[in-house]
């Protein structure tokens, strides 16, 4: 499978072979399911707390009378029942997180990364070697290769201080290492947007760990 080499410019210099082994493989709903459905538990932060019963302060006295006026009994206001009380089987904080296994996200990246490359979704560029740390400058850049406004996962060999500070403001466009980008990077965009550099390295990370 091969694919154009762009320059920053927007203008072809060459072609790319995309490895099979990587952008040819087979696609396995199953297993972007559970990856997916991991990542996104990893990112929830389990901090809901409610009080229980024996947290809630006051109530130490009893509220009022055992028997004669006709109301029913209770003890302390820290009931359940009663507005202020304690809450039944209230959250607590908890780890959502969950551990996959490296071979099940290395073939979970590959399913997504082969998905992109039948639907063309795939460009190569050069370098993004910026002189300076303008926003208008990466834009420039997606502009010339026909990826301004469009939802695009960046993978880069390395985040230098210029590219990190043009694409902060970007709101449409996600800058990754090719060596932490996951399925979820991956399926959550709309473009793939890697370097020549950067798919060497992704390369070797997914042929070493396949």
């Amino acid at each position: 499978m091969k694919t154009k080499l762009f320059d920053k410019h927007g203008k072809e210099i060459g072609t790319t072979e995309l490895i099979d082994r990587i952008f040819k493989c087979d696609i396995n709903k199953a297993l972007l399911w559970e990856n997916v459905n991991a990542l996104l538990k990893n990112k929830r932060k389990g901090f809901a707390s409610a009080k229980s019963k024996n947290e809630i302060r006051g109530g130490g006295a009893k509220p009022y009378r055992q028997k004669g006026i006709g109301w029913a009994r209770h003890g302390t206001i820290r009931s359940p029942l009663w507005k202020g009380g304690g809450v039944v089987f209230g959250p607590k904080p908890r780890d959502y997180s969950v551990n996959l296994p490296k071979k099940k996200k290395v073939k979970a990246l590959l399913s997504s990364l082969s998905a992109k490359a039948q639907e063309n979704k795939i460009v190569l560029i050069d370098n993004l070697d910026l002189e300076s740390p303008k926003t208008k400058n990466l834009v420039g850049v997606l502009k010339s290769i026909k990826l301004n406004g469009i939802k695009t996962l960046i993978g880069v060999e390395k985040i230098n201080t210029n590219l990190k500070l043009a694409g902060r403001n970007i709101p449409y466009i996600k800058l990754k290492r090719t060596e932490d980008i996951n399925c979820l990077d991956v399926l959550s965009a709309d473009h793939i947007l890697i370097t020549k550099k950067g798919l060497e390295k992704l390369e070797k990370r997914c042929i070493t760990k396949k």
